[in-house]
């Protein structure tokens, strides 16, 4: 006996097993680069690894109303016959169907549930909610730079993370209630007309003056629900817009001034959400006023026919039991038609974000980028973001094999451009980039950045280990080769005294959202361990010493130009003294190639270089200072 129970919760979760595992939602598909823009278009192309499941879901949905519908008739029966006969007789004669019916309410109808149930909690559920989370995650995670920069990043999480489950919830409605009530009304309209087909007139009547006001109130809740929705995500984008730059408000002490900007858009959720919840009290009060008539009409017809001898007690009490199921059944039905359409809004408000077009893509005939010396050339590069001005226009700079070239100018001059063109997260608006005479936009992103490393200037770290970080750089690095890296970076010393909240130390510590728990110069040293251990062929450093104080700036730079051997280098620096060094230095103004040449050269040469040298203020470029001629910066 003892086996037996251990071995019950086994099958049950056996057969649950079974069915969570029917669709699995990480199953490949074929990436839409423009993927629909309409709502059941897009619904479709993430149903289609449930169809199948979708199509025994309906079914077991319908059987399990006409079972319904079917109890329904025969407690009718039940009651007939207990009126036509005594107690032995009936026994007698109905004692075998009655425990025939037993039978089938205490075993099969819970299977029938059960499998219903079954398909829509295990099957369809988890696996329909995860699906749409992973493809709409993966498909933003194509979006170029760009993309991402033109949103609330609080914004795209939020309907990433909402739609699915909106999307969840509006297919649980379809299987529970929609096609449940469909069948049971359906069923409940053919057990009314075999009794008397008179009783189906009230019933139809009804049904019209229903589905009147399930007209209304779709018509008015899908809107309603996408501008609720709307409103939510604005909320969200603003709070965590304040929660990630919380070191801007506490040190300019706006405070108040950012609760007010919370303030407006919770307002607006606020007035959007109680315009939404009218339509659901207009709903529930013209749904009584409904049911209190299908009540009297259907049951006080049935009294009547009673009264003429043209229906049996049993039919009073079905039709009784039917429209009182009905009553009870109408308002969950309304209530999951407009969920239903509350979460389409939902869904299309989220499609705003995942239905977007990926624009920056790799051609279809993209091949990987095969490395050879690592020439760059820039040739006719204009790029101005859309805009009549800015970026940069008609730039052509060839860099060798193996050079190391400084990039400087005044802000706005189009140095970052530059980079974010060679590395792809922009297209140039005319003009090519090349690779050892390859194309830039002919082969693929990934292998194209895999030769690039990168130590920007504002070095984000991702909020995990200070291990994982520097692995980033090359995941399948040893220890070893991570420790080498970070004592390269001048890194080692600091790591092992890290400690987070949790009690893990070291490699092991979290450095919080973009690294906040480490100061500017330590987020900068993991920065330049994770690039040293990428050890790329190509090397991009934008201010990448900028966040150190002098002393560690000097062993970085020695680091630095240890790594730089054999690479070819571009270094972007308002500081000109660790540029200084460089193969050569391109000046850049308004966008253009304004000068080049070495150090020596260009000071000799006494062009804006030249002027930048002499003014600089700590070895920094000057770039508000106005212009020996008057001219003001750029």
């Amino acid at each position: 006996m003892q086996a037996i129970t251990r071995k019950r919760p086994a099958m049950r979760r056996n057969a649950l097993t079974y069915l969570e595992r029917l669709v699995d939602p990480y199953t490949s598909y074929a990436e839409d680069d423009t993927p629909p823009r309409r709502l059941w278009p897009f619904l479709r192309q993430y149903t289609g690894p449930f169809r199948g499941v979708f199509w025994a879901a309906g079914l077991m949905s319908v059987l399990a109303a006409a079972v319904e519908v079917g109890l329904i008739w025969y407690m009718g029966r039940i009651v007939d016959v207990l009126a036509e006969t005594g107690p032995a007789e009936m026994w007698a004669v109905h004692g075998a169907e009655l425990i025939a019916a037993a039978v089938f309410i205490l075993i099969l109808r819970p299977l029938v549930q059960a499998l219903s149930t079954g398909l829509l909690n295990n099957a369809i559920l988890p696996n329909f909610a995860t699906l749409i989370r992973w493809r709409s995650h993966r498909q933003v995670l194509r979006q170029s730079v760009g993309w991402f920069e033109n949103d609330f990043a609080g914004r795209i999480a939020n309907r990433i993370m909402q739609t699915p489950p909106a999307a969840g919830e509006a297919v649980f409605q379809v299987f529970d209630a929609l096609s449940y009530s469909l069948a049971y009304l359906v069923g409940a309209a053919l057990l009314l007309m075999g009794a008397d087909p008179r009783l189906v007139l009230p019933l139809l009547v009804w049904f019209v003056l229903y589905m009147a006001l399930v007209r209304w109130t779709i018509r008015h809740i899908g809107p309603a629900a996408k501008a609720s929705s709307d409103a939510r995500s604005a909320v969200t984008g603003r709070v965590v817009d304040s929660y990630t730059n919380i070191h801007s408000v506490k040190l300019f002490a706006h405070h108040d001034r950012e609760l007010d900007y919370a303030r407006e858009a919770i307002e607006k959720a606020r007035s959007t959400f109680q315009r939404e919840m009218r339509i659901f009290t207009i709903m529930d009060i013209g749904l009584v006023v409904l049911n209190g008539l299908l009540i009297v009409a259907v049951v006080g017809w049935a009294m009547l026919l009673w009264g003429q001898g043209a229906a049996s007690v049993g039919i009073v009490a079905a039709a009784a039991a039917l429209t009182l199921r009905l009553n009870a059944m109408t308002g969950w039905i309304m209530w999951a038609v407009s969920s239903f359409f509350r979460n389409l809004g939902v869904v299309a408000e989220g499609m705003e974000t995942i239905a977007q077009p990926i624009t920056l893509t790799d051609r279809r005939d993209a091949v990987p980028l095969e490395f050879g010396r690592g020439e760059i050339s820039f040739e006719g590069v204009t790029h101005h973001y859309g805009r009549p001005s800015g970026g940069l226009q008609d730039v052509s700079l060839t860099i060798r094999p193996g050079e190391r070239v400084g990039i400087v100018g005044r802000s706005g001059a189009g140095k970052s451009t530059l980079v974010k063109l060679l590395l792809r997260f922009y297209d140039p608006e005319a003009g090519r980039i090349l690779i050892d005479g390859q194309d830039i936009a002919r082969v693929t992103q990934d292998s194209l950045r895999r030769q690039i490393g990168m130590v920007q200037q504002d070095s984000a770290l991702l909020h995990r280990s200070v291990r994982e970080n520097i692995l980033y750089g090359r995941p399948d690095a040893s220890e070893a080769e991570m420790i080498d890296a970070a004592r390269r970076a001048e890194a080692h010393d600091f790591i092992l005294d890290l400690a987070d909240s949790e009690g893990r130390s070291g490699y092991d510590a979290r450095v919080g959202e973009r690294g906040v728990k480490l100061s500017g110069g330590q987020r900068q040293r993991v920065a330049l361990a994770r690039v040293i251990l990428k050890d790329a062929p190509i090397l991009v450093l934008d201010e990448a010493t900028s966040a150190l104080d002098s002393e560690v700036e000097a062993e970085i730079q020695k680091a630095l130009y240890g790594v730089m051997e054999g690479k070819t280098v571009i270094a972007i620096a308002h500081r000109l003294s660790t540029i200084a060094r460089m193969d050569r230095i391109v000046v850049l103004e308004n966008g253009t190639i304004a000068e080049e040449g070495t150090h020596d050269e260009l000071l000799a040469r006494g062009g804006l270089y030249a002027r930048f040298w002499a003014r600089q203020s700590g070895g920094f470029i000057g770039t508000d200072d106005a212009l020996p001629d008057g001219k003001a910066a750029q």
